[in-house]
């Protein structure tokens, strides 16, 4: 019986890690419509700079973690600071996962990178399994796992370096 319960137990933190940064979305909520594969630039959104989203993503440092968690006072997952941060610096509503998130924009060299442009990681075997927000100067901000805080880290790294997939650029500003 015990060995049935850590089967249990195993099997759900296998799933829990593959989900990473993944969590439900539901585009009905929200009023901008989203094409992938192309640039974000809603009205409403011309009054802000890349540098926003950076500086909203920076003053984020030091929040808590948390599995689905999409606010500051609850805690974040990687895609819901992204998401967090894009709806409150420049009025965007991303996809809330990871993957889907990896499907919008414009895919941009690792060496053209400016503030505000989305970083994409291979973590757990899948190539959009974690999403963070660069920051300036080979930093990007990001929340990177359970028990950790949102915090600031550097591309060049060998950690985040031999496990970068790609760069998006939401926005043309």
């Amino acid at each position: 019986m015990l060995q049935k319960f850590y089967k249990y137990v195993l099997l759900v933190a296998w799933l829990i890690l593959q989900a990473g940064c993944s969590t439900f979305y539901s585009a009905s909520k929200h009023p901008i419509v989203l094409h992938p594969s192309k640039p974000i630039d809603p009205k409403g959104a011309s009054n802000y700079s890349s540098d926003d989203i950076a500086t909203t993503a920076s003053k984020l440092i030091g929040v808590p973690y948390r599995w689905g968690g999409n606010t500051p006072a609850s805690g974040f997952d990687c895609s819901g600071l992204v998401y967090y941060v894009f709806s409150q610096s420049r009025q965007i509503y991303l996809p809330r996962t990871t993957s889907q998130m990896s499907k919008f924009g414009q895919n941009i060299p690792k060496s053209a990178l400016t503030p505000g442009d989305l970083v994409f990681f291979n973590t757990l075997g899948d190539p959009y399994s974690h999403v963070g927000i660069y920051t300036g100067k080979g930093k990007f901000v990001h929340a990177p796992t359970s028990g950790g805080t949102v915090r600031q880290e550097d591309l060049s790294a060998n950690y985040w370096s031999s496990r970068f997939t790609e760069a998006r650029r939401m926005s043309t500003n």
